[in-house]
């Protein structure tokens, strides 16, 4: 072989292997290329960065954070209940027969209104107790006296007025105790021998129960046969779960809600909260004191109950822009042009599909409220 032709040989070996690194080059870039149009987005740690072009982008919504009027209202169910001084159970005080019924239900009756009569042994033996204290005590009374002037004309004696002056004390006690006994009934000056026991209202309010029954025998221990009450003015008794006791602190108002009435609301004032929690239910009873002049609540009705809270400024996002990670709660915060970060969030109530926000995020960044799932890959 001559030189010039192991020359000739060497330049074409140098020719077929730059050509073969040539091409090899080019497929190495072309598939990183390949590779870089296909990957949609790369991350770096917790940022997400997308590439330019890719579909996802116009998947993605933005949220503005921002700080939203928020009123904290409590809901939960109440029982209507009649104020207790405003309510009377009446029964017999003695055991006996009712003679008349002075009322009917629905009447409104003024406290000391008759509601029945009644025939009782045990009655006309308090009122016989009664006249016999009645007349002990006269009797007393003018002893006291003829006492009394005797040692004033100085014919007196002493010992006999001041024991006169001990025995009418006694009497009068005595009277005064058997009159109480009868005054709550019928007044015992107006009485005259073996009239009927006439049993009175002891507030005035609406006969809501009558059970009298002329003719009715009744025994000491019988059930009340009479309820007044006076419904003007009721309660609500409310079931506040112990966690919700700080929604009462800077109450404006509370509104009562009929299910047979959905659109009339009734407006009332916390009236009591227990200072005892219900170790069964984890809740503290709320009295509400509501006007109730067209009588719409009634005693043993169930309510809807909400307690109105003053208006604060609070941060609430779409609900599907919350990801969740194991435990943690987390959104994706943007931080430049087609770059984002993930931030995790401390979160409050939701509602009408926005979670309010406690930590982790300020008014003024962006987030993306919708489409955030595509990127749930990322790591």
């Amino acid at each position: 072989m001559t030189i010039k032709s192991a020359r000739l040989k060497s330049n074409m070996s140098a020719m077929l292997w730059l050509t073969t690194a040539s091409i090899f080059l080019y497929s190495c870039n072309n598939k990183k290329e390949q590779s870089e149009n296909t990957t949609p987005y790369i991350t770096k740690g917790d940022t997400i960065i997308l590439q330019k072009n890719t579909p996802i982008l116009s998947k993605l919504v933005l949220h503005k954070v921002q700080e939203e009027e928020y009123n904290p209202n409590l809901l939960t169910v109440g029982t209507v209940k009649a104020i207790p001084n405003t309510y009377a159970e009446v029964a017999s005080p003695f055991a006996g027969r009712i003679l008349k019924s002075y009322v009917k239900l629905g009447q409104k009756v003024n406290s000391g209104s008759p509601l029945f009569s009644i025939s009782s042994r045990d009655y006309l033996a308090a009122q016989k107790e009664y006249r016999d204290a009645q007349q002990e005590y006269r009797q007393a009374e003018l002893n006291l006296k003829r006492q009394q002037d005797l040692l004033h004309h100085g014919v007196g004696i002493r010992r006999e007025t001041e024991e006169a002056a001990t025995e009418f004390q006694i009497k009068k006690t005595a009277l005064d105790n058997a009159s109480g006994a009868l005054q709550i009934f019928k007044n015992g000056k107006n009485m005259s021998p073996n009239t009927p026991l006439v049993v009175v209202s002891p507030i005035q309010g609406e006969v809501v129960t009558n059970n009298i029954v002329m003719g009715q025998y009744l025994k000491e221990d019988a059930p009340p046969i009479a309820v007044i009450a006076e419904l003007s003015k009721v309660w609500i008794a409310g079931q506040v779960k112990e966690k919700d006791i700080r929604f009462l602190q800077n109450l404006t108002s509370v509104e009562i809600n009929i299910s047979a009435l959905p659109d009339k609301k009734i407006m009332g004032k916390i009236y009591h909260i227990n200072e005892i929690v219900n170790e069964e239910t984890r809740s503290v009873e709320v009295l509400v004191e509501c006007e109730n002049d067209d009588r719409l609540l009634k005693p043993g009705m169930f309510v809807n109950v909400k307690f109105i809270n003053t208006a604060e400024k609070k941060v609430f996002v779409p609900a599907k822009a919350v990801l969740q990670f194991n435990d943690k709660n987390y959104v994706l915060v943007q931080t430049s042009r087609n770059q984002y970060v993930k931030r995790y969030v401390e979160t409050g109530i939701t509602e009408n599909d926005k979670i309010q926000v406690l930590n982790g995020l300020k008014p003024g960044e962006t987030i993306i409220s919708e489409g955030a799932f595509y990127l749930l890959d990322a790591k």
